[in-house]
């Protein structure tokens, strides 16, 4: 499979002006959204805001978070003081083929707006994955809704899908991982609004609490070694034709992804907990 018109994505298309054009108007959208319209408090920005803007070069990053609406992203990147408008700092995520690129309109409205389309059971080898593994050997900054959908109840983290640890896993250098966990998103464009559908347009009148958590630190070469001892000692996985990692055939690789994800999924859950935290 192609990649579905990635050279809209490519920051010198047209000059750049279509992807600022997109940007821009969506961080506004973004900004409308969080700060006119809505309440949101952030905790901890300073250390995101900081990472988005002057990270070691060619270190990437992947910030991670749980997924309660389909506005999430954009708008958990307006609260104020984030340059959401900056085509040159703006992320790039990982977004449902089938829901933001069903047509060519669509397509390139994403393209444009940095979206890499993921196909939902395609596997961490599917041809996009590897096109985000190379946006982070370019050092650039990536998003992902690692629980692979919307969930709008409060319930603890599910398990995580293998992508994003497998992305972490592959990549020449290791990324920063940041986690964020937000609440609020939920109330703002519920699932289930009039007629079991979505409202027209964001709500408002809400309150948006966001937590940034402190970044997790990977050992990958440790890791790594940790997972070929495991999998030579425990039973094997059905295999699924994946290439080999390094020293890591299938199940190693398998055992290494389970490690990362539940370390990320760990730490979600427990900013989690204390972003639901009554105030006293």
């Amino acid at each position: 499979m192609g990649r579905t018109m990635e050279w809209a994505g490519n920051a010198n298309h047209l000059a750049g002006l279509p992807r600022k054009t997109v940007i821009t108007a969506v961080g506004t959208f973004a900004k409308a959204v969080a700060v006119l319209l809505n309440s949101t408090s952030v905790h901890n920005a300073d250390t995101l805001l900081n990472h988005v803007r002057s990270r070691p070069p060619g270190v990437p990053l992947i910030t991670v978070s749980n997924h309660m609406s389909t506005l999430d992203d954009p708008v958990m990147w307006g609260f104020k003081g984030f340059p959401t408008c900056n085509a040159g700092l703006q992320r790039w995520v990982l977004a449902a083929e089938d829901i933001c690129f069903k047509n060519t309109v669509l397509s390139y409205f994403f393209r444009l707006g940095k979206c890499i389309p993921i196909t939902r059971g395609g596997g961490i080898y599917q041809e996009h994955m590897t096109e985000a593994l190379e946006r982070l050997s370019d050092g650039e900054w990536l998003h992902t809704f690692p629980e692979g959908k919307v969930c709008q109840e409060d319930e603890p983290i599910r398990r995580l899908k293998w992508g994003t640890a497998s992305l972490i896993a592959r990549a020449p250098v290791t990324p920063i991982v940041m986690p964020i966990i937000h609440h609020g998103f939920e109330k703002v464009m519920p699932e289930k609004y009039i007629f079991d559908r979505r409202p027209p347009v964001p709500l408002w009148n809400k309150d948006i609490k966001i937590i940034v958590g402190e970044p997790i630190q990977f050992d990958i070469a440790k890791l790594k070694q940790t997972a070929i001892v495991t999998s030579r000692n425990s039973s094997s996985f059905s295999k699924e034709g994946w290439p080999p990692l390094g020293a890591l055939d299938e199940a190693a690789q398998r055992y290494l992804y389970i490690d990362i994800s539940e370390r990320i999924r760990s730490v979600m859950e427990k900013l989690r907990v204390i972003v639901n935290k009554p105030k006293v």
